[in-house]
């Protein structure tokens, strides 16, 4: 579980101090799906980097499990078990797809093992294990094998930044799958469909908490919003 207490982070903007986020207090349980949406801009992705400890609230506190994290390392933090899927995921010229589901495993594995990561976010292991993590990987292959990475670590949180990204090549039923419904699981996305299959919705809007609650009553409250684009794009 991960919970935070009065979380506001201000920045500078010339000259003046601007809440990111302002005064945000919530709790993401286990067992539970949690969608984070809001318009672009909002604070979503800041939220995500103070919960995983790359960035450090200006006001608040972190909890995870009771137990205060604010100043815990985003090192730390991985120990202890948050797993992050960036937005833009992060490239290693000269590793291998191989390499880097050992080093997030923390052990060898055997190359059944390994494609078996790769198999549950739609890859074919026996193309992709052997690859560089590259530019010569498109997008949506870099996003998936860094979801793949992500699971491989078998951690306690796990928190995906717009995981949809290349989503032609994958359905969102295969998507869905991907989530462990034991864990605390926290996704960030714009898309009607994707927020249909979480638990619980929080809407964030220019750093505040504008809705937070059961997927269901927080989707009926949006109403126009969500039937806006062709698609359930949320904007």
């Amino acid at each position: 579980m991960i919970e935070l207490k009065n979380v506001s982070y201000i920045v500078e903007d010339h000259g003046e101090k601007k809440a990111i986020l302002d005064n945000i207090s919530c709790v993401f349980d286990d067992a539970c799906l949690t969608a984070v949406t809001g318009e672009n801009g909002s604070g979503k992705s800041t939220l995500m980097k103070i919960v995983v400890g790359i960035l450090k609230p200006t006001e608040g506190k972190v909890f995870m499990d009771g137990k205060d994290i604010t100043n815990l390392t985003i090192d730390e933090r991985a120990r202890k078990g948050i797993n992050y899927a960036f937005q833009q995921p992060v490239l290693f010229n000269g590793l291998t797809v191989k390499d880097l589901i050992d080093l997030a495993t923390k052990k060898e594995n055997s190359v059944g093992v390994a494609c078996n990561y790769l198999s549950k976010v739609g890859i074919c292991a026996k193309v992709y294990i052997n690859r560089p993590f590259d530019k010569t990987l498109s997008g949506g292959e870099q996003k998936r094998i860094e979801i793949a990475l992500a699971l491989a670590k078998k951690g306690k949180v796990y928190i995906f930044d717009e995981p949809e990204a290349g989503i032609d090549l994958w359905s969102f039923e295969k998507l869905n799958n991907i989530f462990d419904k034991e864990k605390c699981n926290i996704v960030v996305s714009h898309q009607e469909k994707l927020l249909k299959t979480a638990d619980k919705i929080l809407v964030l809007n220019h750093g505040k908490i504008e809705k937070f609650g059961s997927a269901k009553q927080v989707l009926k409250n949006l109403g126009k919003k969500c039937s806006m684009m062709e698609g359930g794009d949320v904007r």
